[in-house]
């Protein structure tokens, strides 16, 4: 059993080292956005024009904003997980079409049938907290749906580590006393962060 169970631990981080290290990394940055970003409040994306044009197909009668971004980013060959702007309307949509790499902005107005496509400038620290943000279930896309799986297997994958770990821990009477400590100690400074905070 012993042998098995570090075989597990051993190879489980292994395999999570990519998650484990883009979460680490993108909660440093988080942590620290003042060092990325400069003092105060985070400022707004940067976007650069990539193309405009004007829309030849011709929307539903009575299309919504969420019809109206559906059949836009089909035609553009942009089909994917968005999300619409607060603000949208029939006459004006604009859509935030996510990407781990290059997010873009599709602002559609109806008079006059122009399409704008923006990509966002790419930043690092902009890039690592999109990734740790990247979540859920709630887009019909099948990467999406695996994206989300993924986040799931390293949440089990995280709790069989620490498992394992313990477990291996308990299993060596040479470190039970300092390991006693550890475990206590971790706890510890985690309950009073909690009380306090």
């Amino acid at each position: 059993m012993s042998l098995l169970l570090r075989r597990i631990h051993l190879y489980l981080a292994l395999f999570l080292a990519p998650w484990i290290l883009m979460y680490t990394v993108s909660t440093f940055v988080m942590n620290h956005r003042e060092w990325f970003h400069g003092p105060g409040p985070t400022p707004p994306p940067k976007f650069e024009l990539e193309r405009e044009i004007t829309y030849q197909g011709m929307m539903p009668d009575g299309a919504t904003p969420q019809q109206i971004a559906l059949q836009l980013m089909a035609s553009l060959d942009m089909d994917g997980a968005y999300a619409l702007a607060r603000n949208a309307t029939p006459e004006k949509v604009v859509i935030n079409r996510q990407h781990p790499v290059n997010p873009r902005r599709i602002t559609y107005t109806a008079v006059d049938r122009k399409v704008t496509i923006e990509k966002m400038v790419f930043s690092g620290a902009g890039f690592l907290e999109r990734m740790h943000r990247r979540r859920g279930f709630q887009h019909n896309y099948v990467l999406e749906d695996l994206w989300a799986a993924s986040v799931d297997l390293t949440i089990l994958g995280l709790f069989l580590l620490a498992a394992s770990g313990i477990w291996m821990w308990w299993e060596l009477r040479v470190t039970r006393r300092l390991g006693a400590i550890a475990l206590g100690g971790g706890f510890a400074l985690f309950g009073l962060f909690l009380a306090v905070m």
